[in-house]
């Protein structure tokens, strides 16, 4: 995960980049002496967790939140004054710990965190499990789910969808397709075929056996698929 600090104190900037350090899991990408600074990082680099101090001076470690719009990184509240928990937790953050940070609190925190980052990776995969497209077949509008589509190929001024259920013919080209579909799930393979990757039964060679049906690999695009295959 990647990391931010934000605190006007260096005593506690260098206690927790040292305890970073520590997890190899954990990337620190900035550290702030105060919320304006965050602010402005924070509109350029991707962050998933914030060690975020609440007393510090112009703005709080509470107002930045609070200012925060949209999908907002993870907080972690550092602070020498427990009389904030009640508020901090009112804004739905990880943890809340108080000052001196000792290396057990650091680490059962970031747990937490570990453990939120988990459950929404999983809550995106099930809901991604029942993303769907719509086709046009003759003249019938048709929803084909994005999970059932084996894969799809060109046929010049057509594409044609392979799923579980039927096989499907379009007006369009593969290009098109390609982008409304989902490349966590999809990826082209050769010229004229983009498969979906979780239907991959067997590669022999440059050949992809998927639910009986062979699919051909070019070398443009095989050091993408072997990218992306988990093989052991």
């Amino acid at each position: 995960m990647n990391c931010l600090i934000v605190d006007d104190n260096k005593i506690a900037l260098t206690t927790l980049r040292q305890m970073i350090s520590m997890d190899p899991s954990l990337t620190l990408v900035g550290e702030c002496g105060d919320a304006a600074e965050a602010h402005r990082l924070l509109l350029v680099h991707h962050v998933d967790l914030i060690f975020l101090d609440i007393e510090m001076p112009e703005m709080s470690g509470i107002e930045l939140v609070k200012s925060l719009e949209g999908k907002r990184p993870m907080i972690i509240f550092t602070t020498s004054d427990i009389v904030y928990a009640a508020e901090a937790f009112d804004l739905n953050v990880v943890d809340f710990i108080t000052k001196p940070i000792v290396p057990g609190r650091f680490f059962q925190a970031v747990e937490k965190a570990k453990e939120l980052k988990k459950m929404k990776s999983l809550y995106v995969a099930a809901n991604r499990e029942e993303e769907f497209i719509f086709i046009r077949d003759s003249n019938i509008i048709r929803r084909i789910r994005l999970k059932d589509i084996l894969y799809l190929e060109a046929m010049g001024d057509y594409v044609k969808i392979y799923s579980l259920t039927a096989n499907y013919t379009i007006h369009s080209s593969l290009k098109a397709v390609e982008q409304k579909i989902s490349a966590t799930i999809f990826l082209r393979v050769h010229r004229s075929f983009i498969i979906n990757l979780s239907k991959i039964d067997t590669i022999e060679g440059g050949t992809l056996i998927i639910n009986h049906n062979l699919v051909p690999v070019s070398d443009a695009y095989r050091a993408a698929l072997n990218k992306r295959m988990l093989i052991l």
